[in-house]
């Protein structure tokens, strides 16, 4: 009841915001309008013609449809870890292009370890290891991720470098080390993994008849503790202080460099985790495992409203984008568009969802 009032009570503020302009100010407002919401139109048109397609053509199932939207939730919590990650780091109005070869190294390292020790697979990366404790890895390439992450923010904060550069170098750098890592194997990809290893995070748990991944709840988890890092802790406070403005932030006694330093070790240490689930989700890992990912992290974020001026950012922004972002994947695929089109896509998105957001930060100003 009290949602439903308060629904109504916005919808009359803004019925009366509108009427009481003159003709000029009421196409302003709608110019406005559909610059601050043009993403989510087009998404939405998209899914409306994508349904309409699916009826007209007589597919079995409908694109708006439970199955459908199970789907999507599946692949948008695989792909949650990266972006919250990569968050952070466009608050302080920078970015990571690091994140999907940090995630990939992960992968490789946490699938290597974590190999079928009786089966019967031919290229198994080391056969005579005795496999380590699932959570014992699953902390190894998160400590892996994490010092990827101290080794970024400590040559952006400490010779203020702009972080473009700095991932760009560690991107380089650990794409080599997974070129290295997974040539110790033949070239081959390292598969044949521990079945108990894939049940820890493709085991399902069913609710309402639905089985729900594992790494499902592992997201709703990460979620939720970035949500308290970014709205309840110093840290986040912090945050979004140099991210607004370093320079002020600096001389109001925050210690700008541990502030960037630690926002970039928690990436990392969510891309290792990422790369934890992303070995076991897809079963076979080689040198292009999650190559590319921090384009969909980055657009995922900007379609959620995280803003590259800095200093502006929600973690329900960056859910939604994810969600957004996948329903976009889905719909495409649904319409037969090839992956390179896909990928041709998702980058007019970034570069739309950017000019989008400069002219809301030019529109302040």
């Amino acid at each position: 009841m009290e949602k439903k009032a308060f629904l109504s009570g916005f919808i009359g503020r803004r019925w009366q915001e509108y009427t009481a302009l003159d003709g000029r100010g009421k196409a302003m407002w709608w110019r406005d309008f559909f610059i601050r919401n043009a993403i989510y139109i087009i998404i939405i048109v998209l899914v409306i013609y994508v349904q309409h397609f699916s009826i007209v053509n007589n597919f079995a199932n409908r694109f708006i449809s439970f199955g459908s939207m199970i789907d999507i939730i599946n692949r948008s919590s695989a792909s949650l870890f990266l972006a919250l990650g990569v968050g952070g780091i466009i608050v302080l109005t920078g970015t990571d292009l690091s994140a999907g070869r940090v995630m990939g190294l992960a992968a490789c390292v946490a699938a290597s370890l974590l190999q079928n020790p009786v089966d019967i697979f031919p290229a198994k990366m080391f056969p005579n290891l005795t496999a380590p404790p699932i959570i014992l890895v699953m902390l190894f390439v998160m400590v892996i991720g994490g010092i990827f992450g101290l080794f970024n923010g400590y040559f952006v904060a400490k010779f203020k470098l702009h972080p473009f550069i700095v991932t760009l170098s560690t991107m380089i750098i650990v794409n080599g080390i997974v070129l290295w890592y997974v040539g110790l194997n033949g070239g081959s990809p390292i598969a044949g993994l521990m079945p108990e290893y894939g049940q820890f995070v493709r085991g399902t748990v069913t609710i309402a008849g639905t089985p729900v991944p594992f790494f499902v709840f592992y997201a709703i988890i990460a979620t939720a503790i970035m949500w308290f890092i970014w709205n309840k802790t110093t840290l986040g406070k912090n945050m979004y202080a140099v991210g607004a403005n370093a320079e002020a932030a600096n001389v109001s006694g925050i210690s700008v460099k541990m502030t960037t330093i630690l926002i970039f070790m928690i990436g990392g240490i969510l891309y290792g985790f990422s790369g934890f689930v992303e070995a076991a989700r897809i079963g076979s890992n080689s040198a292009t495992t999650g190559f590319m990912s921090e384009l969909d992290a980055i657009a995922a974020c900007v379609i959620g409203g995280v803003s590259f001026t800095g200093g502006v950012g929600k973690i329900r922004g960056i859910v939604t984008g994810v969600i957004l972002l996948q329903i976009i994947a889905v719909a495409l695929q649904w319409l037969g568009v090839s992956s390179d089109v896909r990928l041709i896509i998702t980058g007019g998105i970034i570069l739309a969802a950017v000019s989008l957001d400069m002219q809301k930060y030019l529109a302040k100003k």
